[in-house]
């Protein structure tokens, strides 16, 4: 169905009252635009991280800033791997039946593995700032834009505090930001977000 009709149907049921706000999932940076153009979009959600930066190359945030449209990344501590907290072999712990991170490139144990200096360069620099590896992490995204809203799940109260606390006690200033940035660009990100069977499923073609 083209997404002019869905945000067509959307905006007939804010004009009779039974919807509030109009949001997409995974939409390509076409798509927003189309959508937008019929039915003015709240909020964009897409997954969003230090170790999945797509939306900064594929134009979707460019289109959220352009249109004054809220991003929500979901995944901003990298599915759980960027809390620092995960066994290599973590992989036998996700059940394939509820968990699709057991089918992830990234969370095969050879990535995992690879992937581990990120890990490292969070702790030490979240060591000098009192802070978690995750705690960094989701206040490297809140520092990007202040129309961007991390999503973190949880299962655990003192990960729901952890999480709370980046927002509360951790301030990453600009010159924090490009000592990150320029740490990262030394150090290479394996494996893909999803698997081909999700890939396929979001816009990521710009259509």
């Amino acid at each position: 169905m083209p997404i002019e009709d869905v945000a067509g149907t959307v905006k007939d049921l804010i004009n009779a009252g039974k919807v509030l706000h109009f949001g997409l999932s995974e939409p390509s940076a076409k798509t927003i635009r189309r959508a937008h153009a019929v039915q003015p979009v709240s909020a964009i959600q897409t997954e969003y991280s230090l170790i999945e930066r797509s939306p900064e190359h594929n134009g979707v945030l460019q289109a959220c800033e352009e249109l004054g449209i809220g991003f929500v990344p979901w995944g901003p501590v990298g599915q759980g791997f960027l809390a620092g907290k995960m066994e290599v072999n973590a992989q036998s712990m996700f059940d394939p039946k509820t968990d699709l991170r057991a089918t992830f490139p990234r969370f095969s144990p050879m990535v995992m593995t690879n992937n581990q200096p990120i890990i490292d360069l969070l702790r030490t620099f979240g060591a000098k700032k009192g802070a978690t590896p995750a705690q960094i992490a989701l206040a490297w995204l809140m520092a990007q834009k202040p129309w961007i809203v991390p999503i973190p799940g949880t299962t655990k109260m003192d990960h729901l505090r952890e999480n709370l606390d980046a927002a509360v006690k951790v301030k990453l200033m600009p010159a924090d930001l490009r000592e990150l940035e320029a740490a990262l660009s030394r150090l290479e990100i394996y494996g893909g977000r999803m698997d081909a069977r999700q890939m396929a499923q979001i816009g990521q073609d710009g259509e």
